[in-house]
């Protein structure tokens, strides 16, 4: 198993959050979405938000990667509805690109104890 961790920011003002974290709910996200993370072979999701800055925390099967997750996602039509959905609402960190993969600077699991 992996676990990838990735960042992006939401558009400034409220309504990009209200918006965004709407989107987010249970009954409103499209199944198509989730059956596409699945099937991309991402067994847990979370994000989270500080202001304006969200936080994606991926796990995933080892064979996982993002560019094969996309692929698989070109041809599905509510999938490709969805990201430019978030599109709107969400603007890269400075410097970077979309979702930009951050790095892990300590693992308490790497760490024996006492």
């Amino acid at each position: 198993m992996k676990r990838l961790c990735l960042a992006i920011d939401l558009k400034a003002g409220e309504d990009a959050i209200v918006a965004y974290e709407h989107l987010h709910s249970r009954d409103v996200i499209p199944p198509a979405v989730v059956r596409s993370l699945r099937r991309a072979g991402i067994r847990q999701m979370e994000l989270h938000r500080i202001g304006r800055r969200l936080f994606m925390i991926i796990d995933a099967d080892d064979s996982f990667s993002m560019a094969s997750a996309a692929a698989g996602n070109r041809s599905d039509p509510d999938v490709q509805a969805w990201n430019r959905l978030m599109a709107t609402l969400q603007e890269p960190i400075a410097g970077q690109a979309g979702w930009a993969e951050t790095r892990c600077v300590f693992r308490l699991s790497d760490h024996p104890e006492d």
